[in-house]
Order: C-alpha cells, then structure tokens, then sequence
C-alpha cells in the first residue's frame, strides 16, 4: 500500500471518543487530501459539513466541529485507507475495499471489541459490498437495507437517509 494509513489514524486517534456511541464506514481518504479529521482542513468540506449539519453543531473551526462529533460518541472510520476516488473504476475501488476488509474488521474490533456499537455505512457501493459481511461477522450495521449517498451530489438525500437509519435504531443516538 503506498498510502500512508498511519497519518489518517493519527489525526483519527485524536478526536476518539472515551466512550463510542456510533461508528460511520465511509469509502476511504479522499484523493484530494481533504481528509475528514484533518484539522487544517475547511469546514466547508462537504462530508464535515454535512456531519455538522446531522449534529445540529454550528462551528468556528474544524478543529472544534470534530470536538463536538467527539463529545457526541461518534468515530468516522474508512472501509480503506487508500484514497480510491483518484479515477479508478468502481470495480477497482470495490475490490481495494475487499481486499482491506480484514483490516477494516481489525479496526472496528480495536474500537467495539464486543461489536455492540452501532454501525452505519454510507455511499452506495460501502453498503452494498460490507453490509452482509459485516453483520455476518457480528456487527451492529443499523442500515437494513438503506444505502445513504456520498453527500457531494445529495446532500439532502444523503442526511435524509442517514436519520432514517438512526430513526430506525433500537436505541436514541
């Protein structure tokens, strides 16, 4: 892999919650660097935003946006660290993320060792490839079915979907 994974976890790793109420899989880092818990980044980018927006958080600094998704229990996890939105075909991104989802398991056991804390998985292609596995290896995948958007082009359907997942859960997030 010619990604640096340990960056992203390092940014990761300082916004943990102590205690995670909610785990969201998205795709992978983005190709253009604009990495969701880099902290030099701009409020404006489009995943930030649209997470600040569920979390009804209005912010001054990314810094203190990714404070408030901390105080509120949730952790953004990536199904892999390599950036595959650099061009490739959707078949090439799905089998990187296949290829990865021992890594991802890994990942996931680090932060719920139990697999207890809810699970959802965002963009279309995340849910239809790791939906099954994940809750056939125990996890707690709260999507039933509904596969929220990347918020780039839907953003409205995108935060549309995601409370209807959280709606859906057996418990209040």
């Amino acid at each position: 892999m010619g990604h640096d994974k340990s960056k992203y976890l390092a940014w990761r790793r300082r916004y943990q919650p102590a205690h995670i109420e909610l785990i969201i899989i998205a795709e992978s880092p983005p190709d253009s660097g604009k990495y969701f818990y880099n902290p030099e980044g701009s409020r404006s980018e489009v995943l930030f935003r649209e997470m600040m927006k569920l979390l009804n958080e209005t912010c001054s600094s990314k810094d203190e946006g990714l404070r408030a998704f901390q105080r509120a229990g949730r952790i953004l996890v990536d199904a892999t660290y390599e950036p595959v939105n650099d061009g490739r075909k959707e078949s090439e991104r799905n089998k990187t993320i296949l290829r990865d989802y021992s890594l991802l398991v890994a990942d996931l056991l680090g932060l719920t060792p139990d697999r207890s804390v809810p699970v959802v998985l965002i963009k279309a292609n995340v849910c239809e490839l790791l939906e099954a596995r994940l809750k056939a290896d125990g996890f707690n995948v709260l999507n039933h079915g509904i596969r929220p958007p990347f918020p780039t082009y839907q953003p409205d359907k995108f935060r549309t979907d995601f409370d209807r997942i959280l709606r859906s859960a057996p418990v209040t997030l």
